[in-house]
């Protein structure tokens, strides 16, 4: 099966728009997790276009197959799940009612759930509301909705 774009980035084969690996991006630091906004639909893609970065890739139902059942790019999609987790367990800056993460957090659920499964989604999701309710539980209704229609694969 010939790998596309995003699994090669997945896979530690290819680079993403920026010229950059996976690597790259798994070494960001918080900081620059919070303030660069393009890494985000290569590490989590999805078979639609980002509203919120233009000439983001999109995930084919060919390629979706292929990252699904490559090793190589699972783990770095693995990694990116990981790197994510540490990131909004270490920051609470989007522990707010409205933070662009919480549309980052639906992404990578959405593509955890179709590229991985349920099992992984199920668990970040976990994760995001146990963080939420540490707090006092301050994200809005609706950014908990669209989490969940994330999880259904609504």
């Amino acid at each position: 099966m010939s790998a596309g774009r995003i699994h090669n980035f997945l896979s530690g084969r290819g680079r993403d728009g920026a010229g950059r690996l996976i690597a790259d991006i798994l070494a960001f630091d918080d900081a620059h997790i919070e303030g660069v906004h393009d890494f985000i639909q290569w590490c989590f893609p999805l078979p639609e276009a980002s509203r919120a970065v233009p000439g983001a890739p999109v995930l084919g139902a060919t390629e979706a197959g292929a990252i699904r059942v490559d090793e190589e790019a699972q783990a770095g999609l693995l990694a990116a799940v990981d790197r994510m987790r540490g990131f909004y367990g270490d920051t609470t800056g989007w522990l707010r009612p409205y933070d662009h993460n919480h549309l980052r957090i639906s992404r990578i659920i959405a593509a955890i759930r179709d590229l991985v499964g349920n099992e992984e989604a199920r668990a970040f999701h976990a994760f995001v509301l146990a963080r939420n309710a540490e707090v006092g539980s301050p994200i809005n209704p609706e950014s908990l909705r669209y989490w969940r229609a994330a999880l259904d694969g609504a």
